[in-house]
């Protein structure tokens, strides 16, 4: 048998949330369930006769302000804090149901998935993990946002960001190796300008939002502060990227790095990426024995304070 640490694994028992779509402001209610190895993360639409969507490439649609996957016309929104949080957490198979078409907010981070996982465990399974090793750099431009994807050991992620007042310039370097994406990553909130919140409400977005999910920031930061990090806002962004990335389907080993990116460009390197099958091959133990991953850290009072 493979080391323990390179066996796929998925939740030890099914656990339920409910909240409010983002976007839609729609009630749902979201059961995770074990999934047999190999089967990767699959969304079903419970009010939908259970339609299946695989969280892959293929399936992703709109990808402006939240990423979506899209089947035979049936939509599932919002799917990158989850995705996220499975991937942080090393949890490589799981069925979700939901009976709405977008996932709950929660608190507007991942640490509701993860406080979940954890309060039923994570169970290994007897396969191995399969990895996505890079082998030549891929690179996305648009103007001055750009994002890339280079060779390397581990899941390595450098982020900056570049945001009007009050958040201006940040820059965080995170490794998911290190085991420190329950504590680091995690609880880093979505976030938005209070002066943008009619604009966007008048397109049909941000119906579900407030002070309870999202930083709200006005002139002079947030209104709904403290802070969980004094870098949340960058952390965020890592959170969002570790949750598009996963639709690669499978986890990464190299480095990324990007700047003022978004979901449109994350998604569009996991596309790049997926059609040039020179740029990678598939490996079940990570170079050099580092874990691409993922752990449990535990989560403690430490988490919320900023720094």
């Amino acid at each position: 048998m493979p080391q323990p640490a390179h066996l796929e694994q998925t939740i030890a028992a099914p656990v339920e949330l409910s909240g409010t779509g983002l976007h839609s402001g729609a009630p749902v209610n979201l059961r995770l369930m074990p999934a047999p190895a190999g089967s990767g993360i699959v969304f079903r639409r419970t009010d939908l006769d259970n339609f299946e969507i695989p969280a892959i490439g293929r399936n992703v649609a709109k990808v402006s302000y939240a990423t979506s996957l899209m089947r035979q016309g049936v939509l599932i929104s919002t799917t990158e804090h989850l995705l996220s949080a499975l991937i942080g957490m090393g949890v490589d198979n799981a069925i979700v149901e939901l009976d709405n078409l977008e996932l709950p907010i929660l608190d507007g981070s991942a640490l509701p998935y993860v406080e979940a996982f954890l309060s039923v465990g994570i169970r290994q399974q007897r396969r191995r993990r399969e990895y996505i090793r890079v082998l030549k750099p891929l690179e996305v431009r648009d103007g001055d946002k750009f994002i890339g994807l280079y060779p390397g050991t581990g899941y390595r992620i450098e982020y900056s960001i570049d945001f009007p007042a009050p958040i201006g310039q940040q820059s965080t370097s995170v490794d998911l190796a290190s085991a420190m994406y329950g504590s680091a990553i995690a609880p880093a909130r979505t976030f938005g300008y209070k002066a943008d919140e009619q604009r966007l409400r008048d397109m049909g977005l941000i119906r579900g939002a407030g002070p309870e999910n999202a930083i709200i920031l006005g002139a002079k930061g947030p209104e709904n502060g403290p802070l969980r990090f004094g870098d949340e806002y960058v952390r965020h962004k890592v959170l969002d990227l570790i949750g598009d990335l996963a639709l690669a389907g499978r986890r990464i080993e190299g480095k990324v790095v990007a700047e003022r990116a978004g979901h449109a460009m994350h998604t569009a390197l996991v596309s790049r990426l997926l059609k040039d099958r020179s740029a990678w091959e598939l490996a079940h133990v990570p170079l050099e024995g580092a874990e691409a991953g993922f752990s449990e850290a535990p989560l403690g009072a430490a988490v919320f304070q900023g720094a």
